[in-house]
C-alpha cells in the first residue's frame, strides 16, 4: 500500500495561520484579510447573463468543450497577447487552473524517477502535483542548476505568484530552447498575464518566444482573477496539440468536465475586455495605497511588477512580520509558504475591498 496522503504532502500552508488569524480578528475594527488572493468584486453582468441563459443544461458536457467556447479562448489569446496560429484544437477546458496543475504530472504519466522543476519561490501546487504523481520535485530558478539532469516537466510562472516578477521575452525564449533541447515539457502558468504594473508580460506561446511553434509548450489560463470567477472554476490550457490530445484522452476516462453553464460564462468573459480593464484599475488603486502605506511603515517591496500581490519584507523572519501585522488586525501570507527563499518576505494581496484596504492603510500609519 502506498504512503498515506498526509505523509506524501506538506502541511496545507494556510492551516498554519490559525493563530495569527485569530489575533488579527481581535482588532476592534475587525480583521483585514490580505492573505489569500480571492476576488471580492462582483461577477461582471455579461458573465452572469451568459450563465443564466445556459442554465437549462440537462445533458453531460464534453471534456474537451464546445468548439465555439474553445475558439473564444483562442481569440482572446490572439487579441490580448498576440498569440498567432492558436485555434480550438490547441485548447482544453479545465476545472480551474489549480486542478490542472495539481493533476498534470499524473495525467501525463509521470512518476518515480521523473523530475518536475518549478521556481524556488512558487505557489505550492507545483510541488504538490509532483508529489501526487510520485515524481521528484525540484525547485530551481536557473535551469543550469540542474546540471546533466533532464527534467520531464518544467514550470514557469509570469507574472509570478507570490512575488510578482515578470519574465522578459529573451529569458522565456532561452527557457523554451533549453527545454526543447532536452525533451522537457514547458508549462507556463499565465493566470495573471492581464495584471501587469511595472513591466510588460508575454505569453510563452507568443511567436517571438516560441518561434511560431507550440511544440513542447503549454500555457495555463484562468478566468478566476481576470473576471472574478474563482467560484466558477473555469480555466483552460492551450498549446501543443499532441499534449492537449493526450490530456483529453486521459481526462475522458476520469470525467474531468467543466459544467456547460460555466463554459458559456467563460466564453462571454473571454469575449469582453471592458470588465477586465475596469477591474485592473480597481486593483491599481488598491495596490498603490497599500504600497505607499507599507513603505511608510518601513517595509521594502521586492519585484511585484505584476500579479495581485506585494512581496514585502522588514528583513526579519517572515513569521515575525506576520505576527507584527496581526497585532494591527492585518493578516498576510508568510513567504515561507512559497519556499525557503521566501523566509524573510510576506505576500500582501490587494484583493480586499476598498474599505478594508483603507482600514489597513490607516493601521499601518
Amino acid at each position: 500500500m502506498s504512503a498515506p496522503v498526509s505523509s506524501r504532502f506538506p502541511d496545507f500552508p494556510w492551516d498554519t495561520l490559525a493563530a495569527a488569524k485569530a489575533r488579527a480578528a481581535e482588532h476592534p475594527g475587525g480583521i483585514v484579510d490580505l492573505s489569500i488572493g480571492t476576488p471580492i468584486d462582483p461577477v461582471p453582468q455579461v458573465v452572469q447573463d451568459a450563465l443564466c441563459a445556459a442554465a437549462d443544461a440537462p445533458g453531460y458536457p464534453t471534456v474537451l468543450g464546445p468548439v465555439d467556447v474553445r475558439q473564444a479562448a483562442a481569440d482572446w489569446m490572439t487579441r490580448r497577447f498576440g498569440v498567432v496560429g492558436v485555434g480550438p484544437e490547441h485548447v482544453l477546458m479545465t476545472i480551474g487552473s489549480k486542478e490542472l496543475i495539481a493533476n498534470l504530472p499524473t495525467q501525463l504519466g509521470l512518476g518515480e524517477g521523473d523530475l518536475v522543476v518549478f521556481p524556488e519561490r512558487a505557489y505550492p501546487t507545483y510541488e504538490v502535483g509532483a508529489r501526487y504523481a510520485q515524481a521528484t520535485p525540484v525547485a530551481a530558478d536557473s535551469l543550469t542548476q540542474l546540471g546533466p539532469q533532464r527534467p520531464a516537466l518544467v514550470y514557469v510562472n509570469s507574472p509570478a505568484n507570490p512575488h510578482g516578477q515578470i519574465l522578459g521575452l529573451e529569458h522565456l525564449r532561452k527557457v523554451v530552447e533549453w527545454c526543447r533541447e532536452r525533451g522537457a515539457l514547458l508549462v507556463s502558468d499565465e493566470c495573471y498575464l492581464e495584471f501587469a504594473w511595472d513591466a510588460e508580460p508575454v505569453s510563452v506561446l507568443h511567436p517571438d518566444v516560441c518561434g511560431g511553434s507550440f511544440e513542447g509548450l503549454l500555457a495555463v489560463h484562468s478566468t478566476s482573477k481576470r473576471s472574478n470567477l474563482a467560484g466558477y472554476r473555469g480555466s483552460f490550457v492551450a498549446g501543443d496539440p499532441n499534449v492537449v490530445a493526450e490530456l483529453l484522452a486521459v481526462r475522458k476516462h476520469l470525467g474531468f468536465m467543466v459544467p456547460t453553464p460555466v463554459q458559456r460564462a467563460m466564453a462571454a468573459a473571454l469575449a469582453d475586455d471592458a470588465h477586465v480593464d475596469e477591474q485592473r484599475e480597481r486593483y491599481r488603486a488598491r495596490r498603490a495605497a497599500l504600497r505607499t502605506a507599507l513603505e511608510g511603515a518601513g517595509f521594502e517591496i521586492t519585484h511585484s511588477e505584476g500579479a495581485l500581490y506585494l512581496w514585502a519584507t522588514r528583513n526579519e523572519p517572515c513569521r515575525d512580520t506576520v505576527a507584527w501585522l496581526a497585532e494591527r488586525g492585518i493578516l498576510v501570507a508568510p513567504g515561507d509558504f512559497y519556499g525557503p527563499k521566501g523566509a524573510q518576505h510576506v505576500r500582501v494581496a490587494f484583493t480586499a475591498t476598498d474599505e478594508r484596504v483603507a482600514a489597513a492603510v490607516e493601521r499601518l500609519a
